[in-house]
């Protein structure tokens, strides 16, 4: 580095404070994370930080949207595959690479963590990512009742209670992820899971 650059602020980088904010507020939750300890975090000064965000709950708002809706993406692009059992290996495989991303792009899995105990007036954290879930349990449970309406699982088949099953599978899921199981292993359990669904859906009926 240069005398000239020396002391230089560092050009600012939206998605890496983000994630730096996200590491916070996933560890401490809202409340517990102060504005010190973030401007310190993302390499700011306060005035600049409220200019980036607007508040310290702007920032925390931003942080839950941007890391929560990647798995509304998951589930989104997996009901729209042809084979339902392809479906659900995109949901469970799909969420453990995003639980387990590198810790350098990623903060980590939300679900259990700091962060769902806190709030603030701005987003009630506890009811959006119950919004969240409902949404993409819901988008599931519509496309198990069209492989029923289609034919591709036998009529006797409950939708309710296989959506239910895979939305347990993916909780547990997350939590072992939250709670440092490597990838690997987590992986190895969404295959096996998804098999032994497999096995009692049966092959297409069509």
């Amino acid at each position: 580095m240069t005398e000239r650059n020396r002391g230089r602020p560092r050009a600012f980088d939206r998605d890496r404070a983000v994630l730096d904010a996200a590491r916070l507020f996933w560890r401490r939750g809202y409340s517990g994370t102060s504005t010190r300890a973030l401007t310190a975090a993302l390499g700011l000064s306060t005035s600049s930080l409220y200019a980036a965000f607007g508040s310290k709950a702007g920032l925390f708002e931003e942080t839950v949207r941007t890391y929560a809706e990647r798995y509304r993406v998951i589930y989104e692009q997996a009901v729209t595959e042809e084979d339902l059992r392809v479906v659900i290996e995109r949901i469970l495989i799909g969420s453990v690479h995003e639980f387990t991303q590198p810790s350098d792009t990623h903060p980590g899995c939300l679900i259990a963590s700091a962060v769902m105990t806190d709030s603030t007036s701005t987003l009630d954290t506890s009811a959006y990512i119950a919004e969240l879930h409902r949404s993409n349990e819901q988008a599931l449970l519509r496309r198990i009742e069209r492989a029923i309406q289609e034919g591709d699982l036998a009529a006797g088949t409950s939708a309710v209670v296989l959506t239910g099953f895979v939305q347990a599978l993916w909780h547990g899921l997350s939590v072992r992820s939250t709670l440092g199981t490597a990838r690997e292993d987590l992986i190895e359990a969404a295959q096996l899971a998804h098999q032994l669904i497999c096995q009692q859906l049966g092959p297409p009926m069509s």
